[in-house]
């Protein structure tokens, strides 16, 4: 057939256009399909409009092939709708469909956009095995039952702001070569998301947990900026930087760094989008967060923000967290005095405000901070955004009490180095003569931290001894002894 016009079209009873060829565009707009519509096997040479038609019975469009626009906007589909293994080779639109029942499309492919904006999927909605080529937009979309999105293939970015999934959203071994983004998403019985795979970032900001949930996602970056989390959460990660600023814990959510590649049914997740990229889960931030439900396992925590946060001193740290170490080397002050920082671990708010009190230069875009340097942060060199040396003492203080309750007694005495480090150069909230005394505390014993420092004074103090009583002598004691009175003769008898 060319070019077709069913506009507003009522088909009674069954409507059967299995295999039909349109060589043109076909227009079906407002028509009602009180019967089964079977178009499975159809080719559409152009466009095809679709838009508010009403689908009393099931839709089939299984192994169709859309080769123009295919607009299926504000459709309605009562029953079934079939579209497994179809081909759409140009845009498809479904903004604002409505699918009462099932709605299948297993092994479907999207060449370019794919859009379900608005959507509402009142049964299960199987996108299993899908590829989507181009962008796939399921902006404000509602999930009633379970949304299947398993080994799917997301090649443009995948976009869910808002949608709301009241079932259970199935994402195993799903692949998204652009961004992931969730937010302001709705999960109200979504106990399981991934393993997922993603290229670039995972958007998880503004969303909704409302029960007990477990992630597994290997992404670059996951951001979880306000996000909400109503019951228990564990985040198993791999690969990823993770952003938690001003995130809502009513209950401990943990954060792993996951070290095998993810599994699913037996199967391996594959990871060769992340090709190149560096091992290891850090943390960005936690700024804004209650961290008494928050716990971190295995993590780096070199460039981690922790001012702002609530309750630091109940934040549970376990396996090998990492934090920023001081800088290497030997340096000059002045091209004269040679000095050197010994190693400790350190937060990156130091780094920062270090960095901007020796009017530091940041480091080129793109390139590794230098470990011979204090790390420029976020807000440099702008003073007033940076935390002060009286915030950073209190950080250390809270933090130390972390390290003390998770009975590391190392990471404790690091921590208290830096305290006593910030009240040493807070000449704000420390009184003049405290500041003298923590000065001579520091060069003398390094806060009763350094050993060698207090042996070396020790040994100072030891060589001055020698030399004043070398140089000076002892007063001789025989010489200023009285010697006895000589005895009286005695008379002759």
């Amino acid at each position: 057939m060319g070019s077709v016009g069913f506009t507003s079209a009522r088909f009674s009873s069954t409507a059967w256009f299995e295999g039909a060829r349109f060589a043109a565009d076909a227009r079906f707009e407002g028509a009602l399909f009180s019967g089964i519509a079977g178009f499975g096997g159809a080719r559409f040479t152009d466009d095809v409009w679709f838009g508010g038609a009403r689908f009393a019975g099931s839709a089939g469009f299984g192994g169709a092939r859309f080769s123009g626009t295919a607009r299926f906007g504000a459709a309605d589909f009562s029953d079934e709708a079939r579209f497994d293994e179809a081909r759409f080779a140009s845009t498809a639109w479904f903004d604002g469909a409505r699918f009462a029942g099932d709605a299948r499309f297993h092994r479907t492919q999207f060449a370019e956009d794919a859009r379900f904006g608005g959507a509402r999927f009142s049964g299960i909605a199987g996108f299993d095995l899908a590829r989507f080529r181009g962008g796939a937009l399921f902006s404000q979309a509602q999930f009633t039952d379970v949304a299947r999105f398993d080994t799917a293939l997301f090649s443009g970015t995948a976009r869910f702001e808002g949608t709301q999934f009241a079932g259970d959203a199935w994402f195993h071994l799903t692949q998204f070569s652009g961004d992931a983004l969730f937010p302001q998403a709705r999960f109200t019985a979504m106990s399981w998301l991934g393993p997922v795979v993603c290229a670039k970032t995972v958007e998880l900001s503004g969303a909704l947990f409302e029960v007990p949930v477990t992630l597994e996602i290997a992404a670059r970056e996951v951001r979880c900026e306000r996000t909400r989390w109503e019951s228990t959460a564990t985040l198993r990660l791999r690969y990823a930087t993770m952003d938690l600023s001003h995130a809502v814990l009513f209950f401990p959510v943990a954060v792993n760094a996951h070290p095998v590649p993810f599994t699913h049914g037996g199967t391996m997740a594959d990871e060769s989008l992340l090709a190149g990229s560096q091992h290891g889960v850090r943390v960005a931030s936690v700024h804004g967060v209650d961290a008494a439900y928050l716990v971190l396992t295995d993590t780096d925590l070199s460039d981690c923000l922790f001012s702002g946060s609530f309750h630091l001193d109940q934040l549970r740290l376990e396996g090998r967290c990492n934090f920023a170490a001081t800088p290497t080397g030997l340096h000059f002050r002045r091209s004269i005095w040679p000095y050197w920082w010994t190693r400790r671990r350190t937060l990156a708010e130091e780094h920062h405000w270090r960095a901007q009190t020796a009017g530091q230069s940041p480091s080129p875009t793109g390139q590794a901070p230098s470990p011979r340097h204090w790390r420029t942060g976020p807000h440099h060199p702008d003073p007033g955004r940076t935390p002060d040396p009286e915030h950073l003492a209190a950080l250390y203080r809270q933090l130390r009490k972390a390290f003390e309750d998770s009975k590391d007694e190392p990471g404790a005495a690091d921590f208290y180095y830096g305290e006593m480090e910030m009240r040493r150069h807070d000449l704000v909230g420390t009184p003049p003569g405290e500041r003298g005394l923590l000065w001579g505390y520091w060069l003398t014993s390094g806060y009763g931290l350094r050993a060698s420092r207090a042996l070396v004074w020790l040994a100072v103090a030891m060589t001055a001894t020698i030399a004043l009583m070398m140089g000076l002598g002892l007063p001789d004691s025989s010489r200023n002894r009285r010697r006895p009175a000589p005895s009286p003769p005695l008379a002759d008898e």
